[in-house]
């Protein structure tokens, strides 16, 4: 899995991203019931758009995830994509958080990729 090239039409692809990002105000939020519910949400939105998870880990306060995203997908579109559906998804099953992140703004602005910083 760590060398495999994926195929398009005319093209061998190995596109891996580290991305790191973090819930609003960095607050320890990520934990036991809540932590299952957003790696199963993140692993559902990841297949929907064919993006592979190589790795991730869920800590406290942001989250770690290794990506193979195909290259007709931009970086920025799929962090979009996945922040906004997630925390729709999340405030969906635990409707006590939109008390403390008001606006249904889950995630902070931003993350951090392996060439820098996106917005």
């Amino acid at each position: 899995m760590a060398n495999k090239y994926n195929d398009l039409a005319h093209t061998k692809w190995m596109c891996k991203y580290h991305i790191v990002f973090t819930p609003k105000y960095r607050r320890k939020i990520i934990y036991n019931q809540l932590k299952c519910d957003i790696r199963d949400i993140l692993k559902q939105l990841c297949s929907y758009k064919g993006v592979e998870i190589i790795e991730g880990h869920l800590m406290p306060d942001h989250i770690h995830m290794l990506v193979s995203i195909p290259p007709k997908m931009s970086v920025s579109s799929f962090m979009g994509y996945l922040k906004g559906k997630s925390a729709l998804m999340i405030f969906d099953r635990h409707a006590n958080l939109k008390y403390k992140f008001g606006n249904r703004h889950f995630w902070s602005e931003g993350i951090l990729c392996q060439h820098g910083r996106i917005k």
